[in-house]
């Protein structure tokens, strides 16, 4: 049943990742980002880390995403206008694309050999304990710059967006 569950999910948070950048207009690109963040909540509830699950729906599904409609609103930004693409890149997108699958996979297969398999809900470090240790631990640096980062793109949205209306 879990692996039933899994395949399910994964096939979701695939679909719903190519309808983003395929989509043409931003908000409909969110929205299939908030399938993704949702699936992705529902893969680690498999795995067995219930507050990973809780903080995806939460931070990403919920806060971010606000955020990233909220600047999306602030641009003002309209559909994407489609243009024609190149012969060659009609010619070789697609070879070009299963070729660098194809050697995913390998260098994948050669990284990491079949081991111990992964036990749906063996996880066991998912507890709000082990994510703040790891949060103000060792990740704190990074944490923080990309905090700031957000902000900082935040901010470049608005000058522009002002430079966008005068």
């Amino acid at each position: 049943m879990d692996v039933i569950l899994f395949l399910i999910f994964a096939i979701i948070a695939v679909v719903c990742a190519i309808n983003v950048v395929v989509q043409t207009h931003p908000i409909s690109s969110a929205i299939s980002l908030v399938g993704v963040m949702g699936s992705l909540a529902v893969l680690y509830l498999l795995l067995g880390a219930e507050f990973i699950a809780a903080a995806q729906v939460i931070v990403y599904a919920g806060a971010i995403m606000v955020l990233f409609v909220f600047v999306i609103m602030l641009l003002n930004a309209g559909a994407e206008s489609k243009k024609g693409r190149s012969f060659m890149v009609q010619l070789l997108g697609v070879p070009l694309l299963i070729g660098l699958l194809v050697l995913l996979g390998w260098f994948v297969q050669r990284l990491y050999p079949a081991g111990a398999s992964m036990h749906f809900g063996g996880f066991q470090g998912g507890t709000a304990r082990d994510v703040g240790r790891a949060l103000f631990g060792p990740y704190l640096l990074p944490f923080e710059v990309t905090s700031i980062l957000v902000l900082i793109a935040i901010v470049g949205a608005i000058v522009l967006a002002r430079k966008e209306m005068d």
